[in-house]
């Protein structure tokens, strides 16, 4: 079955707007653990604008007592400042099972493409290895027919994560299929090279099925946006459970 791990960045940005300490990260992850999730993403960024150190800390010590996987994603060539240790740092300090690697500069809102494995070869190549000696799998934020996959499997990466936003977008416009054929594609050319398959980005109960039914051998799906905005009409519990049935219909 294809895991699911539940990204609570949103939860800290309702936090975040109105300070203070509710609603709680630590208890919205471990409902989410609860309900079924099989792991729990963040992805800190260097302007705190959700998730931050202490959280990454505290979502460290949930997941180890609860024998789960962590995963912590970001740039990580995005230097140290105060308040954010470095994404390197983050993970020396909290050792989480996954690192995903995203190449998204500050001023972004959101994540919104893949790393050129070509372009990015000599700046990563460090960087997996530094991740790799903390005993992090490494996964590496892909766009669906990119190039380079080779390079990002020389590199020494675990897995890629496809990143799925012009799939959903297809998807709500009626015409998913090409972009879905691209996400198989580079899906199968990721396993023959000895590499793992993620994905995430906009996901959603909409789109999940299908996806999962159909990109081969998917390991694991990272969603937050769409599930914690179905959760404030659901509840978080059911809408965890309902994203558990979809993975598990999908690989039955």
């Amino acid at each position: 079955m294809t895991a699911l791990s539940v990204n609570v960045n949103k939860i800290a940005v309702l936090r975040n707007s109105r300070g203070g300490a509710e609603p709680d990260v630590v208890r919205a992850a471990r409902t989410c653990l609860d309900a079924g999730a099989q792991g729990i993403t963040v992805h800190p960024r260097p302007d705190q604008r959700h998730i931050r150190h202490d959280d990454v800390i505290a979502l460290s010590a949930l997941t180890r007592e609860r024998g789960v996987e962590f995963n912590i994603e970001g740039n990580p060539f995005a230097p140290p400042r105060p308040g954010y240790p470095g994404l390197l740092e983050l993970c020396a300090s909290t050792r989480p099972a996954q690192v995903t690697l995203v190449p998204d500069g500050d001023g972004q809102i959101t994540s919104d493409h893949g790393f050129d494995f070509i372009a990015d070869h000599a700046r990563l190549r460090p960087l997996v290895t530094e991740f790799k000696a903390l005993g992090c799998r490494v996964s590496l934020f892909a766009d669906a027919g990119c190039a380079g996959l080779a390079q990002a499997a020389e590199l020494g990466a675990d897995r890629i994560e496809l990143y799925t936003g012009p799939y959903a977008e297809a998807f709500a416009a009626g015409t998913p299929d090409a972009a879905l054929d691209a996400c198989i594609a580079t899906a199968r050319q990721a396993q023959a090279l000895g590499l793992g398959v993620n994905a995430g980005h906009d996901l959603s109960q909409d789109n999940l099925g299908l996806f999962a039914q159909r990109v081969p051998a998917l390991l694991e799906v990272s969603i937050g946006h769409a599930l914690i905005g179905e959760a404030l009409y659901a509840g978080l519990t059911d809408t965890v459970q309902a994203y558990v049935r979809l993975l598990t219909a999908a690989r039955s």
